[in-house]
C-alpha cells in the first residue's frame, strides 16, 4: 500500500487524463450526429485521433528530454485542453479532426511522460505492484469515462468545457508532486522491421487489435444511435465493452501462460468472428441483449493484443524487448488508424451491423493466417509471462519489459 501511495500523484493524473480523454470520442461521435456530419466525417475524427497518437508516442520522448518530465507534461495538458476547447469555436468536421490530432498528441504525450517517470521510480520488487495499480486505474478510468456519455450533452459548450476542465486538473497532482524528477533516459528507437522480423503473426494480431478497438470505440456511438440506442445506453454500451476487456484479463492470462498461444490466439479470433456476428443480430433482442453482446465482446477481443505482444516476447532477446514493444505499438496504430473512417464508412453506406461484419473478417483473416503460420516454424521451448500491455507510450516495453523477464519459464511453446 505504502509504494501506491508514493506514486499517488503520477496514479491521480492518469485517472483525470482518462475521463478526459477517454470521454471525447464518443462525445464527439453523438455531437457529430446533432451537428448533421456525415458518418464518414464521423469516423475520420477516430482516425485523426489515433495519427495524433502515432505521432505523440514518437515525439513525445524527444520533447520530454529536451524540457523535462513536468514541462513537457504541462505542454501536453494545454495541446489536450486547447483541442477541447476548440470544439466549441468551430463546427466543421474537417477542422474538429484537426482537434482530435491534438487530443491524440496529448494522451501519447502526457503517458509518455506518466511512464518515464514511473520506469525510473519502480523497483523490481514493486514493480509488479505499481503496475497492477496503473492498469487498475487505467481500465477503471476508462470506464468511467464511457459512462459519463450519459449526463454529457452532444454540441454542448458546457460538455466539452468539463473534459476540458478534467483534462486542466490533471496536471495538479502531477505539477504539486514533491517527487523529484528522474533522470530521461534515451528513447526507444523505432524499428517495425524488428517485430515482423521476429513474428508475422503478432504483428497481425496487434493489427487486428487496432482494428477492432478504435471501431468499437470511435464508432460504437454511431452504431448504437443507428439501433435506437439513446445517450444513456450508448454510455453502457460503451462501458460494457471495456468491463468485458477488464473481466478477460486473468483467463486469457491463465490460458495464454499454459497452452500454445497461437492456438489462444486464433481461438480468441475465432470467438471474436463469432461474437461480432452474434452483435449484429443483438439489437432484435432489445437492449439487454445488445449490453450482454457487447460484455462478451469486450471478453473475447481486448485481450488479442495482449496475447499478440506476449507471443513476440516469447522469441526476442531480451535486450530487444523494449524496442519490439515500441514496434508492435506502432503496428496497433496503425490498424486504429484506418478502422474508424473504413468502419463509419460501411455504416453509413451499408448499415450499423457492417461495423462488426468488417470486424469479423479482420478476426476471420487473422485465423487463417495464424494456421497458416504454425505450419511455418514450431512452438518455442520458452515463454515469457503473460503480461496486459497498455497500448499507451513507446516506453511502455520498458515498465512491463521486466515482469516478462521474470517470468520466463518452459512451457509447451507459443
Amino acid at each position: 500500500m505504502r509504494t501506491l501511495i508514493s506514486f499517488a500523484a503520477l496514479l491521480a493524473s492518469i485517472a483525470l487524463l482518462q475521463l478526459s480523454s477517454g470521454g471525447v470520442g464518443p462525445l464527439d461521435a453523438l455531437s457529430g450526429l446533432v451537428l448533421g456530419f456525415t458518418p464518414a466525417q464521423i469516423g475520420l475524427l477516430g482516425s485523426a485521433h489515433f495519427v495524433g497518437f502515432f505521432v505523440g508516442c514518437w515525439q513525445a520522448p524527444r520533447i520530454m528530454g529536451a524540457v523535462g518530465h513536468s514541462r513537457a507534461f504541462a505542454a501536453f495538458t494545454a495541446t489536450g485542453a486547447i483541442g477541447l476547447l476548440a470544439h466549441v469555436l468551430i463546427t466543421d468536421p474537417y477542422a474538429w479532426a484537426l482537434m482530435r490530432v491534438a487530443s491524440g498528441v496529448s494522451v501519447a504525450g502526457c503517458y509518455t511522460v506518466v511512464e518515464s517517470w514511473l520506469q525510473a521510480k519502480v523497483t523490481n520488487t514493486s514493480r509488479g505492484r505499481v503496475m497492477g495499480g496503473y492498469r487498475g486505474v487505467d481500465l477503471g478510468a476508462a470506464l468511467v469515462a464511457q459512462l459519463m456519455i450519459a449526463v454529457l450533452e452532444p454540441a454542448s459548450y458546457i460538455s466539452y468545457n468539463v473534459l476540458a476542465l478534467i483534462c486542466c486538473a490533471s496536471l495538479l497532482p502531477l505539477a504539486l508532486t514533491r517527487s523529484q524528477e528522474p533522470v530521461i533516459d534515451a528513447a526507444p528507437r523505432l524499428r517495425p522491421g524488428l517485430a515482423w522480423r521476429i513474428s508475422p503473426l503478432s504483428v497481425a494480431g496487434v493489427m487486428v487489435a487496432g482494428l477492432t478497438g478504435s471501431a468499437f470505440r470511435m464508432v460504437g456511438p454511431l452504431y448504437g444511435r443507428e439501433i435506437g440506442l439513446d445517450a444513456r445506453e450508448i454510455a453502457w454500451f460503451l462501458g460494457a465493452y471495456i468491463l468485458g476487456g477488464a473481466i478477460a484479463q486473468w483467463p486469457a492470462g491463465w490460458f495464454a501462460d499454459n497452452f500454445d498461444r497461437r492456438k489462444v490466439l486464433i481461438a480468441l479470433s475465432l470467438l471474436a468472428a463469432v461474437a461480432g456476428c452474434a452483435t449484429v443480430a443483438a439489437p432484435a433482442g432489445g437492449t439487454a441483449v445488445v449490453l450482454v453482446a457487447a460484455i462478451v465482446f469486450g471478453i473475447v477481443t481486448y485481450p488479442v493484443y495482449s496475447v499478440a505482444a506476449a507471443h513476440a516476447h516469447d522469441f526476442a532477446e531480451p535486450d530487444k524487448r523494449v524496442e519490439l514493444s515500441a514496434a508492435l505499438l506502432f503496428f496497433y496504430a496503425l490498424g486504429a488508424i484506418a478502422s474508424p473512417l473504413v468502419a463509419s464508412s460501411l455504416v453509413g453506406a451499408f448499415g450499423p451491423g457492417t461495423l462488426f461484419v468488417l470486424v469479423s473478417l479482420g478476426h476471420l483473416a487473422l485465423v487463417v493466417y495464424g494456421l497458416l503460420r504454425m505450419r511455418v516454424r514450431p512452438a518455442t521451448e520458452t515463454r515469457t509471462a503473460y503480461v496486459y500491455a497498455p497500448r499507451t507510450s513507446f516506453l511502455i516495453g520498458r515498465l512491463i519489459g521486466r515482469l516478462r523477464d521474470r517470468g520466463d519459464r518452459d512451457g509447451p511453446g507459443a
